[in-house]
């Protein structure tokens, strides 16, 4: 039988495997043994010939993502066990027979313990995403595991993997259904309803991420007149109505997110709730129009992706969160999120420190956010942790 095809690992750059972070960094490589291409799986091995795992190859700054620590081999009884262990987990976060909310995240990369897959659920149709092209691969014999694990719950799968697999690979990148076919966009969560474009919208169409923060932003707005920013199709914005809000303002740069917005409003209100929708830069407006809001919400797309501009994206965050603190009625509340993967819990305190700390106003943390159960964090990456987010009050 032929020897597997190998990345050997510089001397010393096997510590972090041996911690089982996920990654192989292209730095770390040594040399490589064998035949192999983008897509396939490898075995890793340190400078001196010790087995540390396998995991899908890549020509990129990761080099290898890792899906196994063990001698084991990677088919479909290794998918069917790790799918299984994913649904098993939102069976136990009450997600899977919860009447009210029929939205969730099924499969969430390293946190689920397969690096490159994104799997959102969304009343029916599972949303698939891959971020590799090993992953890319398995998509035949995902859907025949997820139709077997999920059964009727599964009406249809649809690959949404276009834009995030590596610019430089040579797949077919068309979307589309996988099997089934589209029967409803309509999701409920928390028992209140929206409308999910996964073929066109941004990621998987919807940012199941916030759904518990969502939640929390409910309890704030009593009464409150509430302002939107990076409102994307008005999650926040129905949440705030629900929650009993005087009125509401959602802003955001696209159009047709605004346009949905506004129909996720319809959908749950009618047309009785004091609902703007603006389609407008969120800098420019909290400038010059944001005064006269009790609760804001700024949840903005990730600023950094890469660490060499992390001193920059700070300074982003920092201008837009001084001059909300700056904006807002007195003993009003501020939901402030980063989804900036480098940016850390760390970062983002001293950002709102900073922030704070240019105005002439009282600030108190009432309370520090993160991602739900459905978005778990592998405790060996660090990195999986990319959503947080504090809940400010100003007073003076």
């Amino acid at each position: 039988m032929a020897e597997a095809p190998r990345v050997i690992l510089k001397s010393g750059k096997d510590q972090s495997l041996m911690r089982y972070h996920p990654w192989v960094f292209s730095g770390a490589v040594k040399k490589t043994k064998g035949s192999f291409t983008e897509g396939d799986v490898v075995d890793v091995y340190n400078n001196k010939d010790h087995f540390l795992g396998k995991g899908h190859y890549q020509p990129a700054a990761i080099t290898v993502r890792m899906l196994t620590f063990e001698e084991r081999g990677i088919d479909q009884a290794f998918f069917r066990e790790k799918l299984q262990s994913a649904i098993d987990l939102r069976k136990k976060a009450g997600l899977m027979d919860d009447d009210a909310t029929n939205v969730f995240r099924l499969v969430n990369a390293e946190g689920d313990g397969l690096p490159g897959l994104i799997i959102d659920y969304y009343n029916g149709t599972a949303v698939i995403r891959a971020h590799s092209v090993g992953m890319y691969r398995w998509f035949n014999q995902l859907v025949h595991i997820l139709r077997e694990l999920m059964g009727s719950r599964l009406v249809a799968v649809y690959n949404k993997s276009g834009e995030s697999l590596p610019h430089q690979a040579q797949v077919d990148r068309q979307e589309g259904y996988l099997w089934g076919a589209e029967q409803t966009t309509r999701v409920k969560e928390h028992g209140l309803t929206f409308e999910v474009n996964w073929q066109e919208g941004q990621k998987t169409g919807f940012y199941i991420d916030q759904r518990e923060n969502r939640e929390l932003v409910r309890g704030y707005a009593l009464n409150a007149d509430v302002l939107n920013l990076f409102g994307y199709t008005g999650g926040f914005s129905v949440y705030a109505a629900a929650g009993g809000c005087r009125s509401v303002t959602t802003v955001d740069s696209s159009q047709v997110a605004i346009e949905q917005a506004e129909e996720n409003m319809r959908l749950n209100f009618g047309q009785d709730m004091a609902h703007q929708a603006l389609a407008r830069d969120a800098f420019k407006y909290l400038q010059h129009n944001g005064g006269g809001f009790d609760l804001m919400v700024i949840d903005p797309p990730a600023f950094a992706k890469h660490y060499n501009v992390l001193p920059n994206a700070i300074q982003g965050y920092k201008k837009l969160n001084r001059m909300a603190i700056e904006k807002i009625r007195p003993g009003g509340i501020i939901f402030t999120f980063s989804c900036s993967q480098v940016m850390s819990r760390d970062h983002f305190r001293k950002m709102a420190f900073a922030a704070s700390a240019n105005t002439s106003r009282r600030v108190r943390i009432l309370g520090q956010l993160n991602q739900p159960a459905d978005h778990p964090i592998n405790i060996y990456h660090p990195e999986g942790e990319y959503l947080k987010g504090l809940i400010l009050q100003v007073d003076g």
